[in-house]
């Protein structure tokens, strides 16, 4: 009996053993044939587009997965993108990212975002190279459905012979800037390749080698038209380069121009960046504009660069239904020191604030100004030093905030001071920030205080495309006067008071370029810093410090646009930019309030901004071919 109890044992453990050991072929697989997904001899090509799969971060989750840990930054994002088998030929990298570029028109065709274009006209200087002889500036809101469309914030801007003669040619005929029905026409054009023909039928794509932007890895493909491919609308089919991130195989960098023109009519050549800005996605954020040549004996038709920034993608999607849900009813207790109505002088005070925070809301909300953050926690610092020096003691603190556009401006409203994302660019240094926030400050401080009739909630109801018209915050000549010369007292007892030098410098680099850069000194809110080609904001300071010579290399007066600050194209947080110091070795070197181009560090939603280690093989990659 005891054997046959041992025998019993012993065979149902073989039994046991044998069903673990059975074949995987007898359990539905999670994973593709190893033989069906890779090819018998692939080509380099085929190679390339496998190894991005293969050799990611081993901590980062699948590339075809959406990363459900990563923060949703206050926003319901785009869908992610499904989880399909990564591409092992170069022909389903092209198949995949075509998929992926429709996917992003339809995810995006519902948002109605702020598009800002700034262009400068070129000629040549001997010292400087090419440098602005002329400037237009144009902002509105861009419809990305299926027929992009715009409207504009500006009305009746540009409307001279000479722009309007500039539009008909660059455009075709049209005049609507943005206007965009099939084929991308304007400055904004490139914020996809081909709204409605991008695919094989149309298009021919070589892959050209690998290639870091940033933190992303990318695979380079030159894009061009098939022979006999006539364009469905009115203008040509695009020609050049994209850039393909190798995880989710979206296009993150669009590079060239629209062929063949329309009789009578230009197509200029753009660089179009992407930025990831929320899952699965890359959204268009920067498109630079360059035309000209001014090599010896070229002859210009036209010579421009133009920067376009697009934001506020996320502003219509900020349903205040949300906001329901997050309301908390809390017992109510009043804490005041009495139970008596406000003086006159208090409910004076309490009628202006009531005016400053429904314009800040409302500017906001057109996507004009940035939400609180970093910056203005900087710019509040300067305006604390400038305070505490003057032993200023105000009833309400003075607040500071950042308006997203590049005109050179600013503007108070009660106890608040706005400054251009533009303005903080280009001034050099500290001193110079505290010289133009000084003015502001002053207007407060003296009490000359507007905007008390937009306390009037109904005042507050109008579209975003007419805001400037609704809006306005320009003080009369005496009141300028006198907060001029309020401000000069503040900066000399300042911590400042030392380097106003350097406010001198920038107010006579600025005088030099005012009678070029008149659409970049147009103010919409405030006063202007210039009127007529003349400066005349801090006029007293403008006769300090050293003369002006572009022959110093250490003597910088003013920066180019884009060189401080940065906004969150979704949603509108504006932070300072944070780039390693770069020698300048010639006067052309100095660029003061020009225009560059972009070139942003490309990284995924969500990942540290701490740069990898990957990059630093990028040379090496791009000039390797295949590998």
């Amino acid at each position: 009996m005891r054997t046959w109890k041992w025998m019993f044992i012993a065979a149902l453990l073989v039994s046991v053993s044998a069903a673990a050991q059975q074949p995987s072929e007898s359990q539905p697989s999670a994973q593709p044939n190893a033989a069906a997904a890779t090819p018998s001899a692939p080509t380099p090509a085929a190679s390339d587009a496998a190894a991005p799969a293969q050799t990611t971060d081993a901590q980062a989750p699948p590339a075809s997965q959406p990363q459900a840990s990563q923060p949703q930054q206050g926003t319901t994002p785009a869908p992610t993108p499904s989880v399909l088998p990564q591409p092992t030929t170069m022909d389903q990298v092209v198949d995949r990212f075509i998929e992926r570029e429709h996917g992003l028109m339809k995810a995006l065709s519902s948002r109605t975002p702020v598009v800002e274009t700034y262009l400068q006209d070129l000629s040549a200087d001997a010292q400087l190279g090419p440098v602005p002889s002329g400037d237009h500036y144009f902002l509105g809101r861009m419809d990305m459905g299926v027929q992009v469309d715009r409207k504009d914030y500006l009305k009746d801007q540009d409307k001279g012979v000479g722009i309007q003669g500039m539009e008909t040619r660059l455009l075709g005929g049209f005049h609507k800037l943005y206007k965009i029905q099939y084929e991308p026409t304007g400055f904004s054009w490139m914020v996809y390749a081909d709204r409605t023909d991008f695919d094989r039928s149309h298009y021919e794509f070589h892959y050209v080698r690998r290639e870091f932007l940033g933190d992303i890895r990318c695979l380079v493909f030159d894009v061009t038209p098939k022979k006999n491919s006539k364009s469905s609308g009115k203008g040509g089919r695009f020609l050049g380069r994209v850039w393909v991130e190798d995880q989710d195989f979206n296009i993150v960098r669009l590079n060239g121009t629209y062929a063949p023109a329309p009789r009578n009519s230009y197509f200029f050549h753009m660089d179009s960046w992407r930025l990831n800005l929320i899952p699965g996605y890359w959204v268009p954020a920067y498109i630079y504009s360059e035309e000209g040549d001014f090599s010896a004996g070229v002859k210009n038709k036209l010579a421009f660069k133009a920067q376009t920034r697009i934001w506020g993608y996320d502003l219509k999607r900020g349903d205040k239904d949300d906001e329901l849900t997050q309301i908390r009813v809390d017992s109510v207790k009043d804490e005041t020191a009495t139970m008596q109505d406000a003086s006159p002088l208090q409910a004076e005070r309490e009628w202006q604030q009531q005016a400053e925070d429904n314009v800040i809301e409302r500017l906001t909300r057109a996507g004009l100004v940035a939400p609180e953050g970093d910056v203005d926690h900087i710019l509040q610092t300067v305006v604390n030093n400038l305070e505490v020096t003057n032993n200023i003691d105000l009833p309400r603190p003075v607040r500071t905030r950042v308006l997203l556009t590049a005109p050179l401006e600013t503007f108070s409203v009660g106890n608040t001071i706005v400054i251009s994302r533009g303005l903080i660019d280009v001034l050099p240094d500290e001193a110079s920030l505290a010289a133009v926030l000084s003015h502001e400050l002053a207007h407060i401080v003296l009490g000359h205080n507007l905007g008390s009739k937009y306390a009037f909630n109904d005042r507050m109801l109008f579209s975003d495309d007419t805001t400037y018209n609704n809006l306005g915050f320009k003080h009369i000549p005496e009141e300028e006067t006198a907060a001029d010369k309020k401000a000069v007292e503040l900066l000399n007892n300042s911590p400042y008071a030392q380097k106003l030098d350097n406010v001198g410098l920038f107010l006579k680099a600025l005088q030099v370029r005012a009678t070029q850069l008149n659409a970049l000194l147009t103010t919409h809110l405030g006063n202007p810093l210039a009127e007529n080609g003349t400066v005349n904001r801090l006029s007293a300071l403008a006769t300090k410090g050293p003369a002006l010579d572009n022959n110093k290399l250490d003597q910088v007066a003013a920066l180019p646009l884009g060189g401080r600050v940065k906004i969150n194209p979704w949603d509108d947080k504006a932070e300072m930019v944070k780039t390693a110091p770069v020698a300048i070795t010639s006067a052309r070197d100095k660029m003061p309030f020009e225009v560059t181009p972009f070139y942003p560090r490309l990284a995924r939603y969500g990942s540290s901004t701490t740069p990898s280690a990957a990059p630093a093989t990028a040379a090496g990659n791009s000039n390797s071919g295949t590998n």
